[in-house]
């Protein structure tokens, strides 16, 4: 039985369907398209709608660099050390933008002006007090017979007041737009100092004529009393350009003081010496250096006349009484 239901299937394919045998699929060709794999049980959980999950998460973009000033690309390491540093936003209105710290200015020799200690400052601040030490100090120092070394720094950026006051407007000092000069040191060790009154007085007035030339601000000794042991400069910006400069160049104070009396010339004669007569004493002797002159005779002085009493009235009187309780 088994070898003829063999033989009929073979012979008759359709056969084998009334027996209740599936015919078997055929080969999946070579050129048809891969099959879609089964989702995983995370897609299957997914709601129609929803986006996709990222593979990865994103590292986020770098901040693209600051672009420089024109004051910044200018101030470069040859003429100034001055690195940049961060904005300062303070209380107040305190910082600035465009910011550096100036460590030392580059001359043409290539040698350095130390700023001691670093000032901060604004850039635009910076590069006008470096131009200032380049071309009008440096030749000064030439002049003098040597070079410049240091630059003494008394005060740049400061978060306060002008001149310390509490409650007074910002100085030019929170903003970093301002600096304190005390003087400048020389290579040989001499210092050209601002506001000696015995330094050189033509000295002092060169420096005067410069930095006013230069900046918006200086205000020296004889502006007020907060200025008379250094030099302030600043760019302040005001309306119609106006500018301030006050320094009184001294001069030096005399060796004797003017107001002490001279020196008693040798030839002059001698001074009377009073003494006080006490009890007892003689009347001391007149000096005999000088021959006293004949004293001419005095007319004799009439008595005055005796005032005639004059009689008091009786209101008069009452208000005497009257005080005397």
């Amino acid at each position: 039985m088994l070898t003829l239901a063999a033989v009929l299937l073979l012979l008759c394919p359709d056969a084998g369907m009334a027996y209740g045998h599936v015919p078997l699929p055929k080969p999946r060709p070579v050129e048809a398209p891969a099959a879609a794999t089964p989702p995983s049980a995370e897609e299957a959980d997914q709601q129609p709608g929803d986006s996709e999950p990222p593979a990865a998460a994103a590292k986020p973009e770098p901040k693209p660099a600051p672009q420089l000033s024109a004051c910044r690309l200018a101030l470069t390491e040859q003429i100034a050390i001055a690195p940049s540093i961060p904005d300062i936003h303070g209380a107040g209105g305190c910082g600035g933008e465009d910011l550096v710290r100036l460590e030392a200015v580059v001359l043409p020799d290539h040698s350095r002006v130390a700023v001691k200690p670093a000032a901060i400052l604004r850039c635009a601040m910076a590069s006008e007090l470096t131009h200032w030490i380049r071309d009008d100090m440096a030749p000064l120092a030439a002049r003098l017979g040597s070079k410049l070394a240091d630059l003494d720094n008394f005060d740049s950026f400061e978060c306060r007041g002008r001149n310390r006051v509490v409650g007074a407007k910002l100085s030019e000092h929170g903003r970093a737009n301002a600096i304190d000069v005390r003087g400048l040191k020389l290579a040989n060790g001499a210092t050209i100092s601002l506001t000696d009154r015995a330094a050189s007085r033509e000295v002092r007035e060169t420096v005067l004529v410069s930095l006013c030339a230069r900046f918006t601000t200086v205000l020296g000794p004889g502006s007020d009393w907060y200025h008379e042991d250094h030099v302030h400069l600043d760019l302040a910006q005001r309306r119609g350009g106006y500018r301030i400069c006050q320094w009184n160049v001294w001069d030096p104070l005399p060796v004797v003081a003017p107001l002490l009396p001279a020196e008693r010339p040798e030839e002059a004669p001698p001074r009377a010496v009073a003494v006080r007569a006490e009890e007892g004493a003689a009347p001391a002797a007149p000096q005999q250096d000088a021959a006293p002159a004949e004293a001419e005779p005095q007319p004799e002085a009439e008595p005055a006349p005796a005032e005639t009493a004059k009689p008091v009235p009786q209101a008069t009187k009452k208000r005497r009484e009257h005080r005397r309780l």
